[in-house]
């Protein structure tokens, strides 16, 4: 039986790996990465790597999970911040949410390139719905929470989460094509508030 040593640095072994395969993916393409490059930007051996994961789609999966779990908590710490007791407007339940939700190119650009790539296998593709599932169920009772703050109710949660998911993969791309453009971070804004109305109502 392993021990907490070897735990430990299984674990650690695995998280370097994780690393070294975001910083592959976004300079190289997940089309054009291999293990033996993941491999030898974490220091290991191929060895290690199968270890831990039995394919690169296995790594990413095991990353999507992990960041997208982060994001999760960092929504969720909106709550218990002392502003959002003070959340009275529609449009600042939208600002409060959008705060935590980061925009990251390299992770956008990894994201899309892998979804290209599951399209072509029915497996991932299930892997990849069930995964966009899960976190708009976990990101839509925050969001319902903080517009209950702000007098609305929403009669159909899972429809508003939908919305909302489309919402932010087609904005997230305009605000990283145009970074230093704030109109476009605002349109962004105005349009989570438009779906927010569309589908809330006044309490």
């Amino acid at each position: 039986m392993a021990g907490p040593k070897a735990g430990r640095r299984r674990a650690e072994t695995r998280q370097r790996l994780l690393d070294a395969a975001f910083d592959a993916f976004a300079d190289e393409g997940f089309g054009r990465c291999s293990v033996e490059q993941v491999c030898e930007r974490a220091g290991f051996t191929r060895g290690a790597f199968y270890s831990n994961f039995t394919s690169l789609e296995e790594l990413f999966l095991a990353m999507w999970e992990q960041r997208s779990a982060r994001m999760l908590t960092e929504v969720q710490a909106v709550l218990d911040t002392p502003t959002s007791a003070t959340v009275r407007e529609p449009r600042q339940v939208v600002e409060h949410v959008l705060h935590a939700v980061p925009l990251d190119d390299k992770w956008f650009r990894i994201t899309a390139e892998f979804t290209a790539h599951a399209m072509r296998t029915p497996a991932l593709r299930r892997a990849m719905v069930a995964r966009e599932d899960s976190i708009a169920a976990a990101l839509t009772p925050i969001v319902v929470t903080l517009l209950e703050r702000a007098g609305r109710t929403v009669p159909d949660p899972r429809a508003l989460g939908r919305a909302l998911v489309a919402v932010h993969d087609g904005t997230l791309t305009q605000c990283l094509l145009e970074p230093d453009n704030p109109a476009v971070r605002e349109h962004r804004i105005d349009l989570f508030l438009q779906v927010v109305l569309a589908y809330s109502t006044p309490t």
